[in-house]
């Protein structure tokens, strides 16, 4: 659709947005990229100038030309305090654990509930402009939660319907620390307060829906769509027709993109690697493991201490048509999920690229879309032995020019332009005109 017959309006609310990087901004860069085709005009609201752990402005670079306003505000969270350093070194585990902990104890419901005030002043300046449009819907993504609390806010005062997106759950997010029952009340008062302002509610997967219909019992199985993460055709295009700027190599390359929390690590996938190469010294000059993205020095040492030096190439975090290109570069792909509430955006790449899968994870929905991607191998997150089976395993039939090829048809289900037009239809469903 020509963006000059659009017809309504809708204000996003993301706190992470392009410049800034990791998986976290893709899913809302697409829906604002391909609205304007299905009707929709969105504006952007979202943070100024702030450190972070990566910053890819490559990213904004596909919304040109398309008449979208960006409103960037000034915020207090934590981040404005690396503005100077424009990117911020991720730390060790043990220091991010702490930091988070610590300031989910005294913010609530996160640490960017600084940039509230500043967010709701913003549109208020904008909706005093008389040349400015009227919004017919308001989109807000989380986390961060705060995003919610300004779209809600934002309904009450303007009376414009809400549509509300989980990328990650909230009360239900294992990565979230409660240090006292109260923690945990105040923030379920929140969800709740939001899930009744709301007109309609999004969520990337099926249990997270599960789970809020269970806690919350005003909402109706209607009331809550899935639409999943997904890949941009458009990028895999791109990747193939520009000059690739990603070593290449003769060995047979497992890749994982993107970086490591928590639990997830790369030890468990190094140990079966190492295994493998133990029990069939003909693999060792012939695999080779990448990690795309940023890897922690406490990560290095697993390499050293495994003697996988030669076997391992580091890219550091590249620009996503890069990364993308280090995908087709690839013969395998690898994730490591420890929770059956998280889906990554870059498994959807992963399924964009087209590429055999070892996906360790627990039994649920990665699991599910792994086995209905026809071209993956599952393992628990944390078994060696199946790792290092499923390594040789997707070896021997490299050797032989066997690797599986997943079904196109189920590929296609997850590309952006599809998902976004899901959205568009929510937004219609809560502003008909």
């Amino acid at each position: 659709m020509d963006v000059g017959k659009i017809r309504r309006n809708v204000l996003v609310i993301a706190y992470y947005f392009p410049p800034l990087g990791l998986s976290g901004v893709q899913r809302t860069l697409k829906f604002v990229k391909y609205l304007p085709e299905y009707g929709w005009q969105p504006t952007v609201l979202t943070v100024g100038n702030v450190g972070f752990y990566a910053k890819d402005n490559s990213l904004l670079e596909e919304l040109e030309g398309k008449g979208i306003r960006i409103i960037r505000t000034h915020t207090r969270d934590p981040l404005r305090l690396f503005h100077k350093k424009d990117v911020v070194s991720i730390p060790r585990e043990s220091v991010r654990s702490f930091a988070t902990s610590l300031s989910q104890t005294f913010l609530q419901p996160d640490n960017k509930i600084g940039w509230k005030k500043y967010a709701l002043g913003a549109v208020d300046d904008l909706m005093q402009e008389s040349d400015h449009p009227a919004f017919d819907a308001i989109f807000a993504t989380a986390p961060p939660y705060t995003d919610f609390l300004i779209g809600a806010e934002l309904k009450r005062k303007y009376r414009i319907p809400l549509v509300i997106d989980y990328r990650d759950a909230w009360v239900g997010n294992p990565r979230n620390f409660y240090a006292t029952p109260f923690h945990r009340a105040y923030a379920a008062r929140s969800e709740e307060q939001v899930l009744r302002e709301s007109n309609n509610i999004i969520v990337v997967q099926r249990k997270i829906k599960e789970q809020l219909i269970r806690r919350y019992p005003f909402i109706g199985f209607d009331d809550v769509r899935i639409i999943s993460h997904g890949y941009d055709q458009s990028d895999f295009d791109a990747a193939r027709t520009r000059a690739a700027n990603v070593p290449d190599t003769s060995k047979m390359r497992f890749t994982y993109s993107g970086i490591f929390y928590e639990n997830c690590s790369p030890k468990y996938f190094l140990e079966a690697l190492a295994l493998v190469f133990a029990r069939h010294p003909e693999t060792k000059n012939n695999i080779e493991a990448c990690f795309v993205g940023h890897f922690r020095k406490e990560h290095l040492k697993i390499i050293k201490r495994l003697n996988l030096s030669d076997a391992v190439l580091l890219t550091g975090y590249l620009p996503h048509v890069e990364s993308v290109q280090m995908l087709l570069r690839s013969d395998v792909l690898w994730e490591i999920v420890f929770s059956a509430m998280y889906t990554p955006g870059k498994i959807f790449e992963y399924i964009g690229a087209r590429k055999p899968v070892i996906a360790c994870v627990p039994e649920g929905v990665v699991a599910q879309i792994m086995r209905d991607y026809g071209a993956a191998q599952v393992t628990a997150p944390a078994d060696v032995e199946a790792i290092a089976s499923a390594i040789h395993n997707y070896y021997l039939l490299w050797k032989q020019g066997k690797l599986p090829v997943p079904s196109e048809s189920f590929v296609k289900e997850f590309e952006r332009r599809l998902l976004t037009q899901e959205l568009a239809k929510t937004l219609e469903a809560v502003a008909p005109l």
